[in-house]
């Protein structure tokens, strides 16, 4: 019952219903509310008029309400103003539910001081629905009187009173002992005997208990609603098309003779029974809200309860987190400590050596001053030959690195932390990223690949409806004999060109591309033959490429077959750069063919007679900011380095070589104060924060007639296993270094006097392939 209140209160007043109408809308106003609203409006203005002429198409047209209401966006109120632009506004106030309000309009002004006032005509806006009605001569007594909502809010009343109270009490009401039938009024005790004395015409009335008084007064018959035309005639006929009830004298005067008319009691019955029906269905409705609002409920304490549940999950696998990071942290602690206790196991052993050995020293040196301040010559003569031996011996023996620390005071301990804080700051959930589609295969462009002497070209694209981002792609070719697909290219490029393949070969070329989601299937296998080595390979283009070549056209025929091949798992031999000068990428695949410039170790010797220029693996690599040290100063994409500290610090290739013939060159960009610059390769963990060759894992060349503007030439010949330097393509002595096994790394250490650029991808000087050839 508590829900209904709301459909029982004025929307003016905000109080429940007091002599309620009902609108032409089907809305209520209290009769008293509805006469605080009206409007008085010319004629000329009148929604009458402007209909007589045209302008308008009903009463409850909302161009009308345009010019009869104002609408607040500040208070969601609603307001009619009392008259146009020619007459002032009316103040007014606002009701307890948002609408405003306005009070009756003021006297109008004396005759001699104002012109008589023009016709007008009374105008009501219903609040809820904003639609303008305008009043005949009647006025208000024209609305009917709402007579059922009235005795549904009596009954609200009612039945939400607690306790039924005394009616005559003047102060503080006690609770009502008795109700007179015939009075129609509750009586406490004291009232009853003061007020309705059991004797004389009172003793007829009848008493009963309040709560049976209640009832009888929810039973007792209100006053039948009379017709709104004639007061006096009560209402037994219904008309269809006016959806309103009449009397017989409507009839009688024919105002509704051309329209459908039906018995009151039949019409009430099926009205009755269509709301029924349709209160079935909002009643289904209703019903499943409550069930909707009892499955909220329980999704609210659901989600609490996994709340909880989740936090702790969370804080148990930070925990094992950080347990984890402990029992770490013991284990290096504990190695930091056995690497104390070992430097101060070497210093102490040798502080008691030399205590021992000075001991000693200091006892000879006493003894032999003795000895000389004897003054008997042939006794000092007999022994002085062994003193002196014994002297000089010792002597020797304090000048063997007895007087330097067998070890340093520094821990060469550092520790990595910089993946694991990387971990850490990528720590998220994962079901709150929202994952994009793989990519789809890409299609490689038949018309634009082509292969010319033993390079190939190829081109590909993304389907033409695919709205997939891609990040990437990656290149794949097999070794021209059917073999194991492997990575050449992996960038954002959509044409490549390889180069060094074999001359009269078969490859197989693939694609696929990546995003952050993963990685695409492949693209359909493209098959191209080289060309036959006619003229050996002197025909093949210089590197760099220049853009022309993706122009190139298709010299030599290959085949276009599209086949679909088994996927293999491939990876980087190199690493391949783009810049804004060369549109086509190239790389050498001499690593597919013969020497390769891999990380796999294992591998057949090669034939001392076999030609350089087929052995050489060209590289495109450049130098790696993630290995080197925090000093070094990178720009031109890693290709140049240099420093800001004054002492040498060291950087690394990206790339390392472990078999075949690579080569490369350093320019000497900047050159102050004579620093001294180093050159060479080096292993991974070589030391970052001293001059290369300092240790046993580096092996470099430093000055040599290095100044501003020299090109000192590296070549690491794994197949050999040496290394030779040059200068301005002057080759520095035979060979500088022999018996090179394992994994090698490009290398430099500079300071900040000295700027240098890195070129890769570069052919083998004529120097050292004429000497290669000779037998």
């Amino acid at each position: 019952m508590e829900e209904m209140e709301e459909e029982l209160k004025c929307p003016v007043c905000g109080s429940f219903y007091r002599e309620p109408i009902i609108l032409p809308c089907s809305h209520n106003l209290c009769q008293a509310c509805a006469r605080n609203i009206l409007v008085q409006t010319p004629d000329s203005e009148s929604p009458q008029s402007r209909r007589a002429s045209g302008s308008a198409v009903s009463d409850y047209d909302y161009l009308d309400l345009d010019k009869m209401s104002l609408y607040s966006e500040a208070d969601s109120g609603y307001g009619s103003y009392g008259g146009f632009a020619s007459a002032p506004t009316t103040p007014c106030q606002k009701s307890p539910n948002g609408v405003r309000v306005f009070p009756p309009a003021a006297p109008p002004p004396p005759a001699a001081l104002a012109p008589p006032p023009p016709p007008r005509n009374a105008c009501l806006t219903c609040p809820q629905c904003h639609r303008s009605l305008v009043l005949d001569e009647r006025g208000l007594r024209g609305f009917p009187r709402n007579r059922l909502l009235e005795g549904v809010i009596d009954r609200y009343q009612q039945g939400r009173a607690a306790a039924l109270r005394c009616q005559l009490c003047e102060k503080a009401p006690k609770e009502a002992a008795v109700m007179c039938e015939q009075c129609d009024v509750f009586y406490c005790d004291p009232c009853r005997l003061r007020c309705h004395p059991p004797r004389g015409p009172l003793a007829k009335h009848r008493l009963v208990p309040p709560a049976q008084g209640r009832v009888s007064r929810r039973l007792s018959p209100r006053k039948i609603s009379t017709c709104t035309d004639h007061e006096l005639e009560n209402h037994s006929m219904y008309c269809v098309q006016c959806k309103s009830p009449v009397c017989y004298q409507c009839l009688e005067e024919g105002k509704h003779s051309s329209h459908e008319v039906k018995a009151l009691g039949a019409m009430w019955k099926l009205h009755k029974s269509q709301l029924s029906q349709a209160l079935n269905g909002l009643s289904d409705r209703a019903k499943e809200a409550k069930e909707f609002l009892v499955q909220l409920r329980n999704m609210v304490q659901q989600i609490q309860e996994n709340s909880v549940e989740f936090e702790a999950c969370l804080v148990a696998q930070c925990d094992a987190l950080i347990d984890a990071l402990n029992r770490r942290k013991a284990q290096l602690l504990s190695r930091v400590n056995k690497e104390h206790e070992h430097k101060l196991k070497v210093v102490r052993d040798q502080i008691s050596h030399c205590t021992v050995k000075l001991r000693q020293t200091t006892g000879l040196m006493e003894y032999c001053l003795e000895v000389i301040k004897e003054n008997d010559p042939s006794g000092f003569l007999q022994i002085s030959d062994a003193l002196i031996r014994r002297v000089h011996l010792t002597e020797d023996q304090w000048g063997k690195g007895t007087l330097t620390p067998r070890m340093t005071t520094d821990f060469d301990l550092n520790l990595d932390n910089a993946p694991l804080l990387q971990s850490i700051h990528q720590l998220d959930f994962v079901q709150m990223k929202v994952s994009s589609p793989v990519p789809a295969p890409p299609i490689l462009q038949l018309e634009e690949c082509c292969t010319h002497n033993n390079s190939a070209t190829l081109s590909w694209k993304q389907p033409p409806l695919s709205t997939v981002q891609v990040e990437g792609y990656i290149l794949e070719l097999d070794d021209g004999n059917g073999g194991q697909f492997r990575e050449v290219y992996v960038g954002k490029e959509t044409m490549c060109t390889v180069d060094g393949l074999h001359f009269n070969s078969t490859y197989s070329a693939r694609v696929k591309a990546f995003n952050k989601s993963g990685v695409s299937p492949y693209s359909k296998t493209l098959v191209l033959q080289t060309s036959e080595d006619t003229q050996s390979e002197e025909q093949t283009l210089p590197f760099p490429v220049p853009l022309e070549r993706s122009q190139l056209r298709r010299m030599s025929p290959f085949s276009s077959t599209l086949n679909l091949q088994p996927s293999f798992s491939g990876r980087s031999y190199f690493e391949l750069r783009s810049s804004a000068h060369q549109l086509s990428l190239h790389s050498s695949l001499q690593s597919l063919n013969s020497a390769g410039c891999n990380f796999d170790t294992q591998g057949s010797p090669y034939s001392q007679l076999v030609d350089i220029k087929k052995m050489v693996a060209v590289a495109w690599f450049s130098f790696d900011p993630s290995s080197a040290h925090a000093d070094i100063i990178f720009s031109n994409d890693n290709l140049t380095v240099t420093c800001n500290s004054y002492d040498d610090r060291v950087v690394l290739g990206k790339t390392g070589f472990s078999k075949g013939l690579h080569y490369w060159e350093l320019s000497i960009d900047r050159y102050d104060n004579h620093p001294d610059p180093a050159f060479g390769v080096a292993r991974i963990d070589v030391l970052k924060d001293a001059m290369l060759g300092k240790d046993d894992k580096a092996w470099a060349i430093t000055e040599g007639g290095i100044t501003k503007g020299a090109t000192v030439g590296v070549l690491l010949d794994l197949t050999r296993r040496t290394l030779t330097f040059s200068i301005n393509e002057d080759q520095q002595g035979p060979v500088a270094f022999e018996n090179l096994e394992g994994l090698f790394f490009p290398a430099v250490s500079l300071n900040r006097n000295v700027q240098v650029t890195l070129h890769t991808g570069l052919p083998v000087p004529e120097f050292y392939a004429s000497r290669s050839a000779m037998p």
